[in-house]
């Protein structure tokens, strides 16, 4: 069987916690943050896991990391 390719861009944007969970990165952070509150913004920059539906599919994009 050969090895399967990783999709950098979401090799980028994803990565696997110890528990195999996948974590990733909140949007609508980088520009036209003036009408965006303070607690907004600061917890847009959390991070979050991805949702349980969307799991399989991104696992596959990522499936060494």
């Amino acid at each position: 069987m050969p090895k399967i390719k990783t999709n950098r861009g979401a090799a980028k944007r994803f990565r696997k916690t110890g528990t195999g969970k996948i974590r990733r990165n909140k949007a609508f952070t980088s520009h036209i943050l003036t009408k965006k509150s303070t607690k907004r913004k600061r917890d847009l920059r959390k991070g979050t896991t991805v949702a349980a539906v969307d799991h399989k599919n991104i696992g596959c994009l990522i499936p060494y990391k």
